[in-house]
């Protein structure tokens, strides 16, 4: 593969619902573009972009594929991102490194919850975008109702460029609406339309030729004095218009028949921003933030978007914000304060690696083996750091319990998770403190069940997954006082302590307080930490139900001890306890972590998402609407949502999504409580 300079380079996401076609639309470039000699098919495992086994297994995209695709001197650099919305970190990824985005939706299915998600993302890095309608051979596919769908669920002037020519499975070719020529069969060819086909085009045209002119003042001006622009000055006019968002144009293709696809990669070098037309990034600078821009030349900013690591190690990929990176250089990894070998440099298409021996501004790459390097990172020059940032992922929502099945597993469990969600950001793992357990946390169950089978086919490490325990907490409802002496006589020197001890509730989140009231030396200064230390033992342990005891006040206010027989043991023995004692006539009560949930989803389901929410002890605290969305917002008890994505994925038909952020610790109602406490008993006596 050639080195292409910045100007020829077009670096786009295709994004999507699941099922919407992106990777056979993919498929079609790469055919058409001469880089392969078949179109693959989802069906058959045999696609360039989805060549992991997990991917071939459940015919899903998993993660972001990089397909340059070569086109008229042109590199088109498509990102395949997956659709499924538990891989919604590989999808911000791509978005971060493209100058647009191509929003795919199904000319059956119209616009799903995936396409409304990925938009957002869009809008959020305000990229430029096309709507690219799929499935046009299919039946029932029909352009105007796919362009009503649009128009109904976003808030943005929707352009056709072409038109479809032939219906459903005679879907044959498109009418370029700049040129008014046909393109027809898959490779394209430039043909006079039919008279029928231009006069149903004729109103379709002056609306495309308006939203051009509207693009730039001399051409409004020129419009509006009835001139007839040329074809170079609606491409100018659209041009601007595409790169402003104040358009968005539509195609429509079938990729797994090859229609429409070539004219639409003419379209993406021709209307679409080359990476030095794309507004400036941001970096942090060593004098504070500092523009970036695509300048082949400037100082080197290339931002590591992701790592996946195979047989042959560790893959970087990463996209040159500036400056020009050569193969067999030094470069600095600004996080780390380190310095990075660069080897061979590489373009991958698919799981091929392409080498190259530099890769321009605005360009796309890989490298292998960098020893320092990790998703997130920026490589940059020593004497001019600049650090880039990734985009925001939204926060984890699904978490399971993950236990390796054998003690070599257990030794090899925490490396492999932390590389896994080093590679994906998405991905949390963590020691639970109060419950003991490992906790995998992600954006769904079919996210971390693909981790965790990476996990076995690349660091054969095998765990079972199940439903994490409540970390609950235990506390006091009122004061209570009372004494405990411990005294034991074993023939020789003895264990003597008494304690008296008051314990009280504290507010929530003040933790535990420790008071030495004891006066007159009824016990020495030198066992009051003794006391404390056992009452800590059983705070960590529990006193009810074997969760940590917290926000509580303990009062040591009298004692005895025995000049030969007290000793630290003793004491610690008399604390823990007196300490039990005292918790128990307390008023123990249990405390469950409540979350506070925002769950999006279309506006006829309210009623179904009230009703389900109310089931699990939740309280309203806000309803919204935002569109054709509702937007409920409500605190839920843990124990009641650990599952609740599948929950809403059921009675939404895929259309809800939810958000979930820890609030607060409160009182677990009393007959949930006795619940609990009876399974954790049970469970003693069955250890």
């Amino acid at each position: 593969m050639k080195d292409y300079r910045t100007d020829k380079i077009r670096n786009v996401a295709l994004v999507a619902h699941g099922g919407a076609g992106k990777t056979s639309l993919a498929e079609a470039m790469l055919y058409d573009t001469g880089a392969t000699t078949r179109i693959g098919r989802v069906e058959d495992g045999t696609t360039v972009s989805d060549f992991e086994d997990e991917e071939i297994r459940r015919r899903i995209s998993l993660s972001a594929s990089l397909i340059p695709c070569e086109w008229n001197g042109y590199k088109i650099n498509v990102l395949d991102a997956p659709g499924y919305l538990d891989f919604v970190g590989e999808i911000t990824n791509a978005l971060r490194v493209v100058d647009a985005a191509l929003i795919l939706i199904d000319a059956t299915g119209g616009v799903e919850v995936g396409t409304e998600l990925v938009w957002q993302y869009a809008d959020q890095r305000s990229l430029p975008r096309m709507v690219v309608v799929t499935k046009m051979d299919r039946d029932n596919a029909n352009h105007e109702t796919a362009l009503k769908a649009l128009e109904a669920a976003f808030d943005a002037r929707f352009v056709p460029l072409v038109l479809p020519i032939g219906k459903e499975q005679a879907f044959g070719g498109v009418l370029d609406l700049i040129t008014m020529k046909a393109r027809m069969g898959g490779k394209g060819v430039v043909s006079e339309a039919p008279a029928e086909v231009l006069r149903a085009a004729a109103p379709w045209r002056e609306k495309l030729v308006e939203a051009a002119a509207e693009g730039d003042d001399e051409l409004i001006v020129k419009f509006f004095e009835d001139e007839a622009l040329t074809e170079d000055e609606i491409r100018q006019g659209l041009r601007q218009s595409i790169r402003a968002g104040a358009l968005v144009p539509v195609y429509f293709v079938s990729g797994t028949a090859n229609v429409g696809v070539a004219s639409l990669m003419d379209t993406l070098t021709d209307l679409f921003p080359s990476p030095s037309e794309s507004p400036a990034d941001s970096a942090d600078g060593a004098d504070g933030p500092e523009p970036v821009t695509a300048n082949s030349a400037g100082p080197l900013a290339a931002l590591v978007f992701k790592t996946l690591t195979d047989q042959y190690g560790t893959r970087s990929f990463f996209r040159v914000f500036s400056g020009t990176l050569e193969s067999d250089s030094r470069t600095h990894n600004v996080n780390k304060g380190e310095e990075e070998r660069m080897g061979q440099l590489f373009v991958m298409r698919g799981k091929e690696a392409i080498p190259v021996p530099r890769l321009f501004a605005g360009d796309l790459g890989t490298a292998v083996k960098l020893g320092y390097t990790e998703t997130g990172h920026t490589l940059s020059d020593r004497g001019h750091p600049l650090t880039l940032q990734l985009a925001k992922y939204p926060t984890a929502v699904y978490e399971a319990a993950v236990r390796p099945r054998t003690q070599a597993d257990q030794a090899k469990m925490a490396p492999a998770l932390g590389r896994l969600s080093s590679e994906d950001l998405t991905l949390k793992w963590r020691m639970d403190p109060i419950t003991k357990e490992t906790i995998l946390a992600g954006m769904g169950e079919v996210h971390l069940d693909v981790a965790m089978r990476r996990a076995e086919s690349r660091f054969g490490v095998f765990v079972d997954m199940a439903v994490p325990k409540v970390p609950y907490q235990e506390t006091v409802s009122k004061a209570f006082a009372t004494q405990y002496r411990h005294k034991k006589q074993t023939g020789g020197a003895g264990q003597f302590a008494e304690v008296h001890l008051r314990v009280e509730p504290l507010e929530r989140g003040q933790g535990f307080e420790y008071v030495n009231e004891v006066y007159g030396g009824r016990i020495s200064q030198s066992f009051i930490p003794s006391i404390e230390k056992g009452i800590r033992q059983v705070m960590a342990q529990g006193v009810i139900a074997g969760y940590p005891v917290v926000d509580v006040r303990a009062a040591v206010y009298d004692g005895k001890e025995h000049p030969v027989d007290s000793k630290d043991i003793a004491f610690q023995i008399a604390g823990r306890e007196v300490f039990k004692l005292c918790v128990q006539g307390a008023g123990a009560v249990l405390l469950e972590p409540i979350y506070e949930v925002r769950v999006v989803i279309p506006a006829d389901n309210m009623g179904d998402a009230i009703g389900d929410l109310n089931t699990r002890r939740a309280r309203v605290i806000g309803m919204d609407q935002d569109g054709t969305k509702g937007v409920i917002r409500a605190q839920v008890p843990l124990a009641e949502i650990q599952r609740y994505a599948n929950d809403l994925r059921s009675f939404t038909g895929g259309r809800g999504y939810y958000t979930l952020e820890f609030s607060h610790y409160e009182k677990v109602p009393a007959n949930i409580q006795q619940e609990i406490v009876e399974k954790s008993r049970k469970e003693k006596e069955e250890a």
